[in-house]
C-alpha cells in the first residue's frame, strides 16, 4: 500500500525543485502592469527635478545648514546622489512593497494559488521563487534610478566629481564606487520593508492590504524614529540609520553606521521571512 501510495504522489520524472523557475516567474511579473508603472515613475523622476531646478532655479536649502541637495547641479554624480537623497526615505519603499507584498496576496485574490500549488508547486518552491524575484524587481528600481539620474544629470550639468557639501570633492570613479555602496546600503535597508510586505502576503488575500501595510509599518518606524525621547531605544529601529549612507559621500568614508544598520535590517528580515514561510507552509489555501 505504501509503495501504491507513493507512486500515485511522485508522478515519473517530477523535480521539485525544477517548478516554477525563477526565468517564468519573472517574466509574468515583468509583464503586469504594476512593474512597468513603477519602473516608469522611477526614471522619469531625474527629469521632474531637472525641470524643477530649471523652473526655480538652483537649488539653496536655506538657512545655516548645508545639505547634498545644495550640489545638486554641481556634476551629474551629484544629481544622481541627490535623487537617492530625496527617494530613500519615502519612494523607493513603495516598489520594495510594492513587488514583494503583490506578488503572493494577487494570486490568492486571483484565486490561482491553489491551482498553482496543484500542479504541483511544492509552498517552499513557491515563495522562494516569488521572493527571489520580488527582491530582484526590488534591487533593479533601486539600480534604474541613480542609472537615469546619471544620464540625465551628465547632460543637464556635465560630468565632474561629486562635489561634497562641506567642502571639497570626490574623483569620477570613486564617486561611482560610493554611489554603488550607497545602492547597496538602501536596498540591504529595505529588507525590513520587503520582509513585512512578503510576510503580509503570505496572511491575506488583499493585494493592498499586504503593501499598504508594509508602507503604514514603515511610516510609524520613522514616526518612532523622530521621537527623540526614545533616546537609545531608537538604535533599533531599522528607520534610524536609512541615512547613514550619507557617511559615504565624504572624502573618507564612515563605515560603523551603515554596518550597524545593515546589521539590524538584516536581523528583523530574516526573522520575518522566516515567519513568511513558516505560516504558509501551515496555511490552509482555499483561494
Amino acid at each position: 500500500m505504501s509503495t501504491l501510495t507513493e507512486r500515485t504522489e511522485v508522478a515519473s520524472g517530477y523535480r521539485a525543485g525544477r517548478t516554477l523557475p525563477l526565468r517564468v516567474e519573472l517574466i509574468r511579473q515583468l509583464k503586469r502592469r504594476r512593474t512597468l508603472v513603477m519602473f516608469g515613475i522611477l526614471a522619469v523622476l531625474p527629469f521632474v527635478l531637472v525641470a524643477a531646478f530649471a523652473i526655480g532655479g538652483e537649488p539653496d536649502g536655506g538657512g545655516n545648514r548645508i545639505t547634498l541637495m545644495d550640489t545638486a547641479t554641481a556634476s551629474g554624480a551629484n544629481f544622481a546622489a541627490v535623487n537617492l537623497f530625496v527617494s530613500a526615505g519615502f519612494l523607493l519603499v513603495i516598489p520594495v512593497a510594492l513587488f514583494c507584498g503583490d506578488t503572493v496576496a494577487s494570486e490568492a485574490g486571483w484565486s490561482s494559488l491553489r491551482y498553482l500549488l496543484a500542479a504541483p508547486v511544492p509552498r517552499a518552491r513557491l515563495l522562494w521563487s516569488k521572493l527571489v524575484v520580488g527582491l530582484g524587481l526590488s534591487l533593479a528600481a533601486m539600480i534604474l534610478l541613480p542609472v537615469v539620474a546619471l544620464a540625465v544629470g551628465t547632460a543637464a550639468y556635465g560630468w565632474g566629481p561629486l562635489q561634497i557639501p562641506t567642502g571639497g570633492s570626490i574623483g569620477t570613479g570613486t564617486a561611482a564606487q560610493r554611489l554603488v555602496v550607497i545602492v547597496a546600503f538602501i536596498f540591504v535597508s529595505q529588507l525590513v520593508t520587503a520582509g513585512l510586505a512578503f510576510w503580509l502576503s503570505t496572511k491575506t488575500d488583499a493585494a493592498l492590504g499586504a503593501v499598504g501595510g508594509a508602507v503604514g509599518l514603515t511610516i510609524v518606524g520613522n514616526v518612532l524614529d523622530a521621537v527623540t525621547a526614545l533616546g537609545d531605544w531608537r538604535h533599533f529601529l531599522p528607520a534610524h540609520w536609512q541615512f547613514a549612507w550619507a557617511d559615504a559621500v565624504q572624502p573618507t568614508p564612515e563605515w560603523s553606521g551603515m554596518i550597524q544598520g545593515a546589521a539590524i535590517s538584516i536581523t528583523y528580515a530574516l526573522v520575518l521571512f522566516a515567519l513568511a514561510f513558516r505560516g504558509f507552509a501551515r496555511k490552509d489555501i482555499v483561494s
